[in-house]
């Protein structure tokens, strides 16, 4: 079988190292898969994403002039499932935009943030209150030793 740029193909790990994973292609062939094309986010430690023996479907990036064949992980998989993994998380799942779509008034909008606004304000009073261990200086007592 010939191998081409752009070309998807299923292969086996059959090395794993720092730097990248090495993938058994059909035709006798080796490639290998650079860390930073294992996965759509930043990866770290390359074995959290990938074991030996493995099958994996990759994507042929390039084959050199001496007959290196550079793969993707990341770039095989269909765009859906990839916009899907590059998504962000969030903390906490936290939206972070509104997702109510209907145009609200600037009373509404206002009573809005005044609200999170209090509530953000005593999570912060409640926090700074137990770093001072809970002694609140308000109540008329005086600190003498």
């Amino acid at each position: 079988m010939q191998l081409e740029v752009g070309a998807v193909l299923e292969g086996k790990v059959t090395g794993i190292t720092k730097f990248g994973a090495f993938v058994a292609l059909p035709g006798n062939r080796t490639g290998m898969v650079h860390i930073s094309e294992v996965a759509p986010t930043f990866v770290k430690e390359i074995r959290d994403y990938v074991t030996e023996n493995q099958t994996v479907k990759v994507k042929v990036l390039n084959i050199s002039e001496d007959g290196k064949i550079s793969l993707s992980m990341k770039k095989a998989v269909e765009p859906a499932a990839a916009q899907a993994q590059k998504r962000p998380a969030r903390p906490g799942n936290f939206e972070w935009q509104a997702t109510k779509k209907e145009p609200s008034s600037f009373e509404d909008m206002m009573s809005s943030f005044k609200k999170s606004s209090d509530e953000k304000m005593s999570d912060l009073k409640k926090c700074m209150d137990s770093k001072r261990g809970g002694f609140s200086r308000r109540g008329g007592q005086s600190r003498q030793g």
